[in-house]
C-alpha cells in the first residue's frame, strides 16, 4: 500500500527570526483621566473648591512583528486548512531550532488540531537573539528525517497486518524548512546535506523493525523576507535531485503576499482546488433594511471540478479565473435560492468532500457556515456561455461537517426513459429492457453443487455459467427495432424459452410445434402482427412481408440452437411445414459456404427463362429440370449445367479451383458458326420456313 506524500509533513522552524517583518500594527491611543487636587483661595480660610477632572490622551507607537511571528501565523493557517478538510489523514509535526531541538508534537492525533499548536509555541517562547548556523538548521533536518522513520498509526497497523500487502507499504513525507537563506550557495549545501542524511538515516531504519525507510521525501526551502525588500534569488524546482528525493525553494514574504504564497503551497502540496460562491445575498451589518452580494472562497480536494472541468478546454476556460492578488485559479460558481427541507429529498449527487473557508473570520464566510450549519443547503449554478442553467453541485452540512457535493449534470437513472432520439442511443424505449431484466434473472450466479467424480458436463462452477450464459445470448436483439420474432409477445412462447436449454423433453418439442403451427393459423387467417414500436412515424410493412420475416428469423433462431437431437425435431417440423429441406446437421455458428453460393449462382445464370420460371416455383428444394428442356450440346453455345444442389455445406473446393475448371471446360468446346451462314453441298439454308410453309398452303387453296 502506498501512501501519499501529503500523509506526513515535518515543519523545521528557525527560532532564531528576530528580525524585523516590516509589518506594523496600529495600537489604539490610551485615555487617562486625572483629578486636580483641594487648593486654597489666596491664603484665606474659606472652604475649598474642588478643581476640575483633565482627561489626557496618550499615542502608542505602532508595532512591528518579527519574522517569526510572520512564520508562526502563517503555519498555523497552512494547518487549519489541512485539518478542516482532512481530519485525522494528513498528520503534521513540529521542530524548532535555535541551540538545541525542540520536538513539539508527535504523529499522535490528539497533537493534530490547533489548540495543541497554539499550546506549543505559547510554551516554546518568543524567538531568541541569538545566531544559528547551517550547522545547527542541519540538526533539525536530521532530527525531521528521524520523524519520518516513524511510522503513523495507520502504517503501524498495515505493517503488522498478517497480510499480502503488509510488506509492501511505501513511506513518503515531506519537510518544509522556514528559515532566511541569502545566497543560492546555502540552497546547494542544504540540498547535498538533506541527500546525505537521508541516505544514512535510511539505513539505519532498514535495520530496525520500529522504523521504515523513506522512499521518497519532498524537501521545501521557504525563505522568509521582510516586507519591502525583494529576495534576489528565484524561485526554483528540482524535482529529480535523487530516485527518493525532490527538493524545491520559494520565497514568502511578510505582509499582504503571505496569505496568497500559503494558499498556492497548501492547493500544490494537498492536491486542492479553490471554489468562489458568487451572488451570495447578506443584509447589511449597519442597514438591516438592505442587503448586498458577497462573495466566499472555499478550499477542497480538486476531485470535486473534475465532472465539470472534462471536455474541450476551450468550452471550460471560463469557468477558471485568477484571484486579485493570487497565483492560483478559482472556479467561480453562482449562488443558487436554498432550500430547507433537503433532510428528505435525495439530491443525485456521484460525490462529496469537506471543504473550509480561505477567511474563515470575514464576515461573509462566517455567515455562510452558519447557514449551513443550521441544517440548510444551497445549490451552486455553473456558468454557461448559452442555454439553461445547469445545477452542478451543492453545499450541505452532515454530522457537523460541511461538504460540496458533485451533482450529475446528465440524466439520472431515477428518472424516467425518455420517448424522444437523443444521441448516439436512438429511441430509449426501443431497447428490450424488459426482456433485459428476464435476461438478467436468467444468468444469475448461485451456489453450484461440486459435481460428483465421474460425471459429465462442465468441470468448474464458472464454465458452466460461461455456456448456460452463451446459449442464452447466441440470438438476443438489443432492440425492438431490430427483430421481427421478440415483438409477437405471448404469441411466440414458450418456444424462446424452450429452445435455450441444453437439453429438451418431448412435452417441449409438442409445445414448440404448437406455437409454430398456431403462427401458420394467424397467417392463413390473415391476423396482423404487433408493430416493433408503438407509435412509430410512417408506413409500416405489409402483412405478407411481416411474416416473411417473422418466419426468416425463427429459421435462423432455430438453427443457432441446436443443442440435443430434440432440439433437430423443432426445425425439421419447420422445415416440413414450409417445405424446406431440413439441415439438421446446421450449428448455429456455421454460416452458408460462399464458395458453394457462387456456384450455384453461377448455374442459374446458365437457365433458360422457362428454367428460371419453375425454378423460383419450386421454392428452395432440390430442383429437377425435364429432359425435354434440355437443349443438345448442338444447339447451344454452350452446355447446359448439371441440377441445382441445395443450399449447404461445400465439398472443400475453392473458389479458385472451380473458376479454372469453368475457363478450361469453356475453351475446351468449339465455336459453332451461326446455321444461317453455314453452306452445305451448295444449299442455301433458307430463313423463315414456316412462312413459306403457310404461303404455299394459301396459294394451294386459291386454286381449288
Amino acid at each position: 500500500m502506498s501512501f501519499p506524500t501529503s500523509h506526513k509533513t515535518v515543519f523545521v522552524l528557525d527560532h532564531t527570526l528576530t528580525a524585523s517583518s516590516g509589518v506594523k500594527l496600529e495600537m489604539d491611543s490610551f485615555s487617562k483621566c486625572r483629578s486636580g487636587s483641594t487648593s486654597g483661595n489666596g491664603g484665606s480660610s474659606g472652604p475649598p473648591t474642588p478643581s476640575q477632572p483633565q482627561v489626557s490622551l496618550i499615542p502608542l507607537l505602532p508595532i512591528t512583528t518579527s519574522l517569526w511571528t510572520c512564520a508562526v501565523e502563517a503555519i498555523t493557517e497552512y494547518c487549519r486548512i489541512v485539518w478542516d478538510i482532512f481530519p485525522g489523514t494528513r498528520l503534521i509535526r513540529f521542530i524548532a531550532v535555535d541551540k538545541t531541538i525542540h520536538k513539539l508534537s508527535s504523529w499522535n492525533g490528539e497533537d493534530q488540531n490547533l489548540p495543541n499548536l497554539m499550546n506549543s509555541f505559547m510554551a516554546l517562547g518568543p524567538s531568541k537573539n541569538i545566531g544559528v548556523g547551517k550547522l545547527d538548521l542541519m540538526k533539525g533536518l536530521r532530527a525531521a528525517i528521524e520523524a519520518l522513520t516513524e511510522p503513523s498509526a495507520v502504517q503501524h497497523e498495515k505493517r503488522t497486518s498478517l497480510t499480502e500487502s503488509a510488506t509492501k507499504v511505501l513511506n513518503k513525507g515531506r519537510i518544509i524548512l522556514v528559515t532566511k537563506i541569502n545566497t543560492e550557495d546555502e540552497i546547494r549545501v542544504y540540498k547535498e546535506k538533506f541527500h546525505e542524511a537521508l541516505l544514512h538515516l535510511n539505513k539505519v531504519a532498514a535495520a530496525t523493525d520500529n522504523l521504515m525507510a523513506i522512499n521518497h521525501c519532498d524537501l521545501v526551502l521557504l525563505n522568509l523576507w521582510p516586507n519591502g525588500l525583494s529576495c534576489t534569488i528565484p524561485r526554483h524546482t528540482w524535482p529529480d535531485v535523487s530516485t527518493i528525493m525532490s527538493c524545491e525553494f520559494t520565497n514568502m514574504q511578510g505582509g499582504v503576499s503571505l496569505a496568497p504564497t500559503l494558499c498556492n503551497l497548501v492547493l500544490k502540496h494537498y492536491d486542492l482546488a479553490s471554489t468562489t460562491v458568487t451572488g451570495i445575498p447578506m443584509k447589511e451589518e449597519q442597514n438591516a433594511s438592505s442587503s448586498a452580494n458577497y462573495d466566499v472562497e472555499l478550499f477542497h480536494p480538486c476531485a470535486a471540478h473534475t465532472a465539470i472541468l472534462r471536455g474541450i478546454p476551450s468550452e471550460t476556460a471560463h469557468l477558471k479565473t485568477y484571484r486579485e492578488g493570487a497565483d492560483y485559479e478559482t472556479v467561480t460558481l453562482k449562488w443558487c435560492t436554498p432550500r430547507s427541507n433537503a433532510s428528505i429529498e435525495l439530491q443525485h449527487c456521484s460525490s462529496a468532500y469537506r471543504i473550509t473557508s480561505v477567511d474563515v473570520n470575514s464576515r461573509p464566510s462566517s455567515c455562510l457556515t452558519n447557514f449551513l450549519l443550521n441544517g440548510r443547503w444551497v445549490m451552486l449554478e455553473m456558468p454557461r456561455k448559452s442555454g439553461s442553467k445547469v445545477i452542478s453541485h451543492m453545499l450541505a452540512c452532515h454530522g457537523g461537517d460541511i461538504y460540496i457535493h458533485t451533482m450529475y449534470t446528465s440524466r439520472s437513472i431515477l428518472e424516467d426513459p425518455p420517448s424522444i432520439s437523443e444521441g448516439c442511443g436512438g429511441r430509449v424505449t426501443d431497447y428490450r429492457i424488459p426482456d433485459f431484466g428476464e435476461l438478467l434473472k436468467a444468468n444469475r450466479l448461485a451456489p453450484y453443487p461440486e459435481p460428483a467424480p465421474g460425471s459429465e458436463g462442465p468441470s468448474t462452477p464458472l464454465e458452466g455459467s460461461r455456456e448456460h450464459l452463451s446459449r442464452h445470448t447466441k440470438y438476443w436483439p438489443i432492440t425492438l427495432s431490430s427483430t421481427s420474432l421478440f415483438t409477437l409477445g405471448s404469441n411466440i412462447e414458450p418456444l424462446t424459452s424452450i429452445m435455450v436449454k441444453e437439453t429438451i423433453t418431448e412435452d417441449e418439442v409438442v409445445e414448440c410445434k404448437q406455437v409454430i403451427l398456431s403462427l401458420m393459423s394467424m397467417e392463413a387467417r390473415g391476423d396482423p402482427l404487433p408493430s416493433p414500436i408503438a407509435g412509430q412515424r410512417g408506413k409500416g410493412m405489409k402483412r405478407e412481408d411481416q411474416y416473411k420475416a417473422v418466419w426468416t428469423e425463427l429459421e435462423q433462431y432455430l438453427q443457432m440452437h441446436l443443442h440435443c437431437p430434440a432440439h433437430e425435431k423443432v426445425l425439421e417440423c419447420f422445415m416440413e411445414c414450409h417445405n424446406k429441406v431440413a439441415t439438421p446437421e446446421y450449428k448455429g455458428d456455421d454460416k452458408v459456404d460462399i464458395d458453394q453460393a457462387l456456384k450455384e449462382l453461377d448455374d442459374y445464370n446458365y437457365m433458360t427463362e422457362r428454367e428460371k420460371a419453375e425454378f423460383n416455383m419450386a421454392g428452395s428444394g432440390t430442383k429437377h429440370i425435364p429432359s425435354d428442356l434440355i437443349v443438345p450440346d448442338s444447339k447451344r453455345r454452350h452446355s447446359a449445367p448439371p441440377p441445382l444442389a441445395p443450399m449447404g455445406r461445400s465439398s472443400g473446393v475453392s473458389l479458385l479451383t472451380l473458376w479454372e475448371n469453368k475457363v478450361s471446360s469453356v475453351q475446351s468446346q468449339p465455336c459453332y458458326e451461326f446455321q444461317g451462314r453455314s453452306r452445305a453441298e451448295g444449299n442455301i439454308t433458307k430463313l423463315y420456313v414456316n412462312l413459306q410453309k403457310d404461303k404455299e398452303k394459301e396459294d394451294g387453296s386459291r386454286k381449288k
